[in-house]
């Protein structure tokens, strides 16, 4: 039996009513994981003060849904079970709440890294009236494996850096690869073996050393052939098997590589690994080479280097939101 009951203020999507005095729970439903996420971001002040709070209102009641902040981003991303999905919520925000949102393409997380390896000094050196200012550091950078982020390696032996100088250097380069050098994106998966160095007794301070650890960094960049990462995310794709061909097609046509497949009744199952730069628009490309009869998941697996072609356009892009960005702060 279906029934309906008015102004339940504390009861949630999932719980279980029952009679005062029956401890009566039946399991929750499993929901399907959500398959698409859009940036979300308010029109206004007014607006981002009460967004948070909206959402999570509508996310009491719609269980699907997925609300939470891309920490490398650092966007607001709002996932459900496809586009209609997500438009429909961003509809209640504005009647319900009156919170006008924007939704768009999420960014995606690129990073830089490294595939060759570098030795080179970064040296510091500024005179002013009084003291002056004074770093000299050596060091040499190697990549690492994907997923290993970063190592720093102090080689430094007989006083040729003061051991309170050392985590100067550290941060310097942590500091500097925040913003690659290819199109501004983190640098990971390196090494740095901090080997050599000098140092002034009165001039030489953590800030000279880290200024010194930044020069190297960017003096590194030119010997050990910096290259970009792309995320590449595991899909699932649930359809009929008539479309099998056509789904196979396309995922190459996405640069997908398949990792497997299986056949149950008349439904295909089909495991790829594909760029999340390919799969932004893929819940609408589905809908339509299936007749809307297909679903797909997909989660983050691991970074791989980005094909040269692509790099380029991604560099250039980078570079040119980069020059209208000081555009207009001038």
């Amino acid at each position: 039996d279906i029934g309906a009951v008015a102004k339940l203020k504390d009861t949630l999507t999932g719980d279980t009513l029952a009679e005062k005095g029956l401890n009566i729970s039946y399991p929750q439903v499993k929901l399907p994981e959500p398959s698409i996420a859009f940036a979300i971001e308010a029109k206004s002040r007014t607006d981002e003060d009460r967004m948070g709070n909206a959402v999570h209102r509508i996310l009491e009641e719609d269980q699907s849904l997925r609300f939470y902040r891309d920490p490398q981003t650092r966007e607001f991303l709002l996932a459900g079970a496809g586009q209609q999905h997500v438009e429909i919520v961003v509809s209640r925000l504005k009647k319900r709440y009156g919170v006008d949102v924007t939704l768009k393409a999420p960014k995606i997380p690129y990073r830089e890294t490294i595939r060759g390896t570098a030795d080179v000094q970064g040296r510091h050196k500024k005179q002013t009236g009084g003291h002056g200012q004074f770093g000299d550091c050596w060091i040499k950078m190697m990549p690492l494996e994907r997923g290993a982020n970063f190592e720093f390696v102090n080689e430094i032996f007989g006083g040729a850096i003061p051991k309170n100088y050392i985590p100067a250097v550290e941060k310097g380069i942590l500091e500097a690869a925040t913003n690659g050098f290819l199109a501004g994106y983190p640098m990971v998966d390196f090494k740095v073996v901090l080997y050599d160095g000098s140092y002034h007794d009165v001039d030489s301070s953590e800030l000279a050393f880290k200024l010194a650890a930044r020069k190297a960094f960017k003096a590194a960049m030119q010997q050990a052939k910096p290259a970009l990462l792309e995320p590449i995310m595991n899909v699932e794709i649930q359809a009929p098997v008539e479309f099998a061909g056509d789904l196979m097609g396309d995922l190459n046509g996405r640069r997908g590589r398949i990792a497997g497949m299986d056949t149950k009744g008349s439904t295909q199952f089909l495991r790829a690994q594909v760029p999340m730069a390919e799969m932004l628009n893929y819940q609408n490309d589905l809908t339509a080479m299936t007749q809307g009869r297909a679903s797909f998941s997909m989660e983050f697996d691991h970074y791989d280097f980005v094909p040269q072609l692509q790099a380029e356009k991604i560099i250039a892009a980078a570079k040119a939101a980069k020059a209208g960005e000081e555009e207009e702060e001038e």
